[in-house]
């Protein structure tokens, strides 16, 4: 029975790791006819309503009545961070570097969560944690300046800063979100209801509706794989799998995966510096969360 359920738990994370891989290419793609808020305002909506489906199949909507009257001024703050503040300096930063770029450069969240973690956790960096973020950050210099390492020179600094501030951002919103005692889908609906106002009047009054269909589907596929369905078979995996930690090494693939696509669809081509860059940052990560183990 176990090895039944492990082995539809893998089913199910690599189902989400590949419809993860996906979405840098769909940003790109959606970037190239709408402004980041026009994109931001249509994904958030569609995943907002994918959650809002997955709350009345779960029957939880009692539990969220719950949740945000005992924690609405968390989710409130919650809701801003992420997915208004968040994906809205993601997206530019994507508007302004190639897909190859800002993916690794956005994949280096988790060493940014180890960083915050000193001053807002009270916890300790070890060895091995500076090794890690040694690793990652030359990876991210590797990757940005094309492999120019010395010449410091960069295809948009304004994009690198944003793509790295991004981490910043999800790494404050993982933070503060991980005392949560509510159901996950819970939180989150609760986060994109408080968020969708925040996102809906910005992008009004800054860049209005989208000019013309263009784009809208790919902004659309964004909201159902970035935070919507994809993030519900994440879960399911978590839940099934009998071996968890072996489910979320999946996500070491992403990246990876995510090179094909962006090749393939969006005929990026890949400079070789990227491949080293991006086991560099990759290698950082698993070398922290092995330390953690």
């Amino acid at each position: 029975m176990s090895t039944k359920s492990q082995g539809r738990a893998l089913v199910l994370g690599l189902g989400a790791v590949l419809l993860w891989s996906t979405v840098a290419t769909a940003f790109k793609l959606a970037l190239a006819h709408l402004t980041p808020l026009q994109l931001l305002a249509v994904a958030s909506i569609v995943s907002t309503l994918v959650l809002v489906v997955a709350i009345s199949l779960q029957r939880r909507w009692g539990e969220l009545a719950r949740a945000w009257q005992h924690n609405r001024w968390r989710y409130l703050g919650l809701g801003f961070l992420n997915p208004f503040f968040y994906y809205l300096v993601l997206f530019k930063a994507y508007d302004l570097l190639p897909a190859q770029q800002a993916q690794p450069l956005n994949y280096t969240w988790a060493l940014t969560l180890s960083l915050l973690a000193v001053p807002l956790l009270g916890q300790r960096l070890h060895g091995r944690d500076f090794v890690a973020m040694l690793l990652g950050y030359v990876g991210v210099l590797v990757i940005a300046t094309r492999g120019d390492i010395l010449a410091l020179q960069f295809d948009s600094p304004l994009g690198v800063a944003l793509a790295l501030g991004s981490t910043v951002l999800w790494a404050l919103y993982w933070i503060y979100n991980a005392r949560s005692e509510d159901a996950p889908v819970v939180g989150l609906l609760l986060c994109f209801l408080c968020g969708l106002p925040w996102v809906l009047a910005t992008a009004w009054i800054s860049d209005g509706l989208p000019a013309s269909w263009s784009g809208v589907g790919a902004a659309v596929y964004v909201g159902l794989f970035e935070m919507g369905i994809t993030f519900m078979l994440w879960l399911s995996a978590l839940k099934t799998a009998t071996h968890a930690s072996r489910i979320g090494n999946l996500i070491f693939l992403s990246p990876f995966l995510s090179l094909i696509f962006i090749a393939q669809v969006l005929g990026e081509s890949i400079h070789p510096s990227v491949y080293p860059g991006l086991m560099l940052i990759v290698g950082g990560v698993i070398l922290q969360q092995w330390r953690r183990r």
